[in-house]
């Protein structure tokens, strides 16, 4: 730190580093919009008024404002690599981002973890990794590695995580199981996973230390965590869109303990809607005011994760800044982290190397399968998942229409026992095929759905040694999109993924599904046994209301 640079330059004794004129100034702290300059000198803001420096760039009457920092994300359900997934937020104004990685931990242990690590070396933004909590996520879920509360101290101090993951593991931490707690037993930033938990067991889990919540669904909800000194991350995914239950919840008394986040989100809707971006879009559209949506993606979740002095354009804050025509950063001209441009007009301005995943490729581990492997007979009254639009929420309904239906099955995959789970859904309504992945949260086991019992086999051994996604039709497989790294993965650049990503949405197309779904995203998730209400997982139909299997 050169502070005779930055005081000579603040006071115009010399030139800035960098100085930004004619811009529309967004001021955080006192909720106002003024014109000026903002200068930059050894990296961080020194001055705004009028200002001269060795670069000047112009704003045109553009509004600066502080970058953005993601606050709860999993890289991996991008399908990119840290490195290339840096460029696209990089590319919509993210600088700083908080990212979990216990997809990939739950595949491949701490060699999935030591590859996030060094994928994210060397870009120019801040790939802050926190210690996934769960791997498994519970105690009936069968992952490809297990991280109990010894190996949780010992690789933090390895790999000096920046906090501990999403505690999803609520019902555990609550009855005192000892690995459970052990692990959340830390003085760093502790995330939470908490859909629905109230009262004294909302004190129990926050009195843990829990410091954030990214489940919440209404307003009611998210007023009682806040109420309990937690922080609410207002998440809008691909396919959980949290943000227009929650926006009446702020106002002037609440507003300092919102985040944004997108916790799941694919490359696509990334690269052309952005991350952070987008929320405050969603927010601005919905009624809120623009410069309380920034304070909620820049100022807030730098305080709750202690990043530092960034969140604001004043003097002392580094120059983590964005240039946007407009306040909800719709039209992003220049990002700059630490005074240094890294995109510009949408594209990010540097370039990334390839980290060595040769140790947590080929992961996947089954025998062929054949039609007859998922024979299930229907019976009236039995138990059925039931989804819905817009949300990971499930719940069990009778219903006597077979019509109705589709076939789900979840395969374990780490070890090839062979183990199967299946059951009926309702609500994709998906006709004439079948689809099947190797991202199923968070065990990611192969999970497939579909209406008839040729086409699940056929998408299943689509996915070959290297997993990823598969659409079948009559039988056969019309589409397979490999994803090489923990079968999450592509190994490929952000543009080819996308390309390969598009003929996997193309052939989906080709069969009739819920239009009001994105049936991968969905379906992903019908295996994560800590959201309500009910779930399917290798072992079978499982109530997490009352934490057990069906009979």
């Amino acid at each position: 730190m050169d502070n005779y640079a930055r005081i000579k330059a603040a006071k115009s004794e010399k030139k800035a580093d960098l100085v930004i004129k004619n811009a529309k100034i967004c001021d955080l702290a006192c909720h106002e919009i003024y014109e000026g300059d903002v200068a930059v000198a050894d990296g961080v803001i020194v001055g705004c008024g009028s200002y001269e420096g060795e670069v000047e760039i112009d704003a045109e009457g553009g509004y600066v404002m502080p970058s953005f920092v993601e606050s709860h994300v999993h890289i991996e359900s991008s399908m990119l690599t840290p490195a290339e997934f840096a460029k696209l937020e990089a590319a919509w104004g993210v600088t700083e981002v908080i990212a979990d990685p216990h997809e990939i931990a739950n595949v491949a242990g701490e060699d999935g973890l030591e590859f996030m690590i060094n994928s994210a070396q060397g870009v120019p933004i801040d790939i802050h990794f926190m210690l996934p909590s769960c791997v498994p996520a519970t105690e009936f879920d069968d992952a490809g590695a297990v991280i109990g509360a010894g190996k949780t101290a010992e690789l933090m101090k390895k790999y000096d995580f920046f906090g501990v993951g999403e505690m999803m593991n609520y019902v555990g931490l609550l009855n005192l199981v000892p690995d459970v707690v052990e692990k959340v037993t830390t003085e760093r930033c502790v995330d939470g996973h908490a859909p629905l938990l109230s009262g004294k067991e909302l004190n129990a889990y926050a009195a843990a230390g829990i410091r954030t919540d990214h489940e919440c669904t209404n307003e009611k909800e998210a007023l009682e965590k806040i109420s309990k000194g937690m922080y609410v991350m207002m998440r809008e995914g691909t396919q959980s869109k949290n943000i227009e239950g929650l926006y009446k919840a702020v106002n002037p008394y609440t507003l300092r303990r919102f985040l944004f986040c997108t916790d799941d989100r694919y490359l696509g809707d990334v690269m052309r809607e952005g991350s952070i971006s987008n929320c405050v879009k969603k927010a601005v559209g919905l009624g809120m005011d623009s410069l309380d949506a920034l304070i909620i993606a820049c100022l807030n979740p730098s305080e709750c994760y202690n990043l530092g002095r960034r969140g604001l354009i004043a003097p002392s804050y580094k120059a983590d800044m964005i240039i946007s025509r407009d306040l909800t950063a719709e039209h992003i001209t220049h990002v700059f982290k630490d005074g240094k441009l890294i995109a510009k007009d949408g594209k990010a301005l540097f370039e990334t190397k390839n980290a060595d995943a040769s140790k947590v490729k080929n992961s996947v581990h089954i025998a062929p399968v054949a039609s007859s492997d998922f024979a299930l007979e229907y019976k009236k009254g039995m138990p059925v998942i039931e989804v819905f639009p817009k949300s990971l929420w499930t719940k069990c309904c009778e219903t006597h229409e077979r019509e109705e239906l589709n076939l789900c099955a979840v395969i374990e995959r780490h070890k090839g026992t062979g183990r199967m789970g299946k059951c009926f859904i309702k609500g994709f309504d998906l006709k004439g095929g079948a689809i099947a992945q190797t991202i199923g949260h968070d065990s990611h086991n192969i999970t497939v759905l579909g209406d008839d019992t040729a086409s699940m086999a056929a998408a299943v051994n689509a996915l070959g040694t290297m997993g990823g996604m598969s659409v079948a039709k009559g039988g056969r497989a019309i589409a397979y999109m490999p994803l090489e790294i923990a079968g999450l993965m592509s190994d490929k650049c952000a543009e080819e993924t996308l390309c390969e990503h598009d003929k996997i949405i193309s052939a989906m197309g080709t069969l009739e599904v819920n239009s009001e779904i994105d049936p991968f995203m969905l379906l992903s998730f019908l295996s994560l046994l800590v959201i309500p209400s009910v779930k399917i997982s290798d072992r079978g139909l499982f109530d997490v209301e009352k934490w057990r299997f069906f009979d």
